[in-house]
């Protein structure tokens, strides 16, 4: 069973959002935020100076030039502030974290305690400004509760899209490992899949449980207790059964894939996206270019797990593929970068903690990219990614009312973004710390 101590820290986050988050707000009543510096469609607009941003319920109604005054409003002050569309994270692990014991809890635990856990990550999350996330791998029915909570308003957490668990080959990435055969044969994926009628299955079988976006693991991974290695696992028959069954059913496919044999069978199979790719090459980014795909880099993944490597509690199969792969992350996101493949957002935070996710965006800027091409990567690049380009990613008439601040400028110091001080989630303040 999930602690007691995890249970009462998501509750007491809970409760401390209620406060700030669930305070009762006039329906009635708009809310004028007078911003100082507003960055309102990064890497596509100027930053424009001393406007005023008028909220009515979810939705942004109007910018106006100058601060204009709150008659029948709510007034939030950010003239001093960096002003910013809410961040969005494409990869994430809502309702678990890795450490010690982890692996041994996939069989003392269900999927309500996933969802408990999911709670204080949720909420965790929110408060370092980031407002929608995409759960690329965990348990349907935790996901799905976490998700209706935050829905509903009774839960405070990012807007979120779930995959569910992956379509994998059997003993693959995505399926049980590293454990006795009665075990295996008993706790098996119900998304692992053979041959390209049964990966087809697999799809389809998310798409009836509620998944918004499909991931298949197209290669090897690290944190599986598997000695497969991190190339392509799939044939190119099932990987091209997976991408058509999925787009059949207005699904878009993402793609675990560090091995360049993977990255590349995947991307030539019409795959959408590419989580971590590490070892892309110049042949990976032409097929990036020409498919008008998107990396997700996961940098913060890779050097969380070498950091890990020996300290103790992974598998010696485990330990091997981090010291091995992590190191990469960097250098790999600065190739891709100069080739000009597009680059969203995602840190794979689950396996970091949850709640250090603004991370990245340094990571990004070591690479060489420039602060605003990195706050793009999880803004306006980012709801493209997640397909709500039309909704979030920019502040604009129209769009809904995510919205984050912080003191500092991020232009001239990318780790301002690492100290959020206010943010509002379709239309609620949840933090300001003004």
């Amino acid at each position: 069973m999930l602690s007691y101590n995890i249970i009462g820290a998501a509750m007491a986050s809970l409760s401390l959002s209620s406060a700030a988050a669930f305070a009762v707000q006039d329906a009635e009543r708009d809310t004028i935020i007078h911003a100082g510096h507003l960055i309102a469609a990064p890497g596509e607009a100027r930053v424009r100076e001393a406007v005023s941003i008028i909220v009515r319920g979810d939705q942004i109604v109007a910018i106006e030039d100058g601060y204009i005054e709150a008659v029948d409003a709510d007034l939030v002050d950010l003239s001093d502030q960096w002003v910013m569309p809410g961040f969005i994270d494409a990869h994430v692990h809502i309702t678990n974290q890795q450490g010690p014991g982890r692996r041994i809890s996939a069989f003392t635990e269900g999927p309500a305690d996933r969802a408990i856990s999911g709670v204080l990550y949720a909420n965790r999350t929110l408060m370092a400004g980031f407002t929608t996330v995409q759960d690329v791998g965990g348990n349907i029915e935790a996901l799905r509760a976490l998700r209706l909570g935050i829905e509903s308003g009774a839960i405070a957490g990012p807007r979120l899209r779930i995959a569910g668990g992956a379509v994998t080959p059997t003993g693959g990435h995505g399926d049980t490992n590293g454990w006795a055969v009665h075990v295996l044969r008993q706790s098996g994926s119900p998304y692992a899949c053979n041959g390209a009628d049964d990966c087809a299955r697999a799809v389809r079988q998310l798409v009836q449980e509620g998944a918004d976006v499909i991931k298949i693991t197209a290669t090897g991974g690290v944190l599986s207790s598997t000695g497969a290695g991190v190339e392509q696992q799939f044939f190119q028959q099932e990987l091209e059964a997976i991408v058509g069954a999925a787009h059949m059913m207005g699904r878009r496919v993402t793609a675990h894939a560090h091995g360049v044999t993977g990255i590349n069978a995947f991307l030539r199979a019409g795959g959408d996206s590419i989580e971590h790719g590490t070892y892309l090459d110049d042949e990976s980014i032409r097929l990036f270019r020409r498919n008008e795909a998107i990396l997700v880099p996961t940098v913060m993944a890779g050097v969380w797990v070498a950091d890990q490597a020996d300290a103790g509690w992974m598998t010696p199969f485990q330990a091997a593929k981090a010291r091995t792969v992590g190191p990469q992350m960097v250098e790999m996101v600065r190739r891709a970068h100069e080739g000009g493949v597009t680059i969203a957002f995602g840190t794979d935070s689950g396996v970091s903690a949850h709640g250090d996710n603004a991370q990245e965006f340094g990571l990004y800027v070591d690479a060489g990219m420039s602060e605003m091409e990195a706050i793009a990567t999880a803004t306006t690049i980012g709801a493209i990614h997640v397909g709500l380009e039309d909704q979030i990613g920019r502040i604009a008439p129209g769009f809904v009312a995510d919205i984050v601040a912080v003191d500092g400028d991020p232009l001239a110091d990318i780790d301002e973004l690492l100290d959020i001080d206010f943010v509002m989630a379709r239309g609620v303040v949840h933090k300001n710390e003004d």
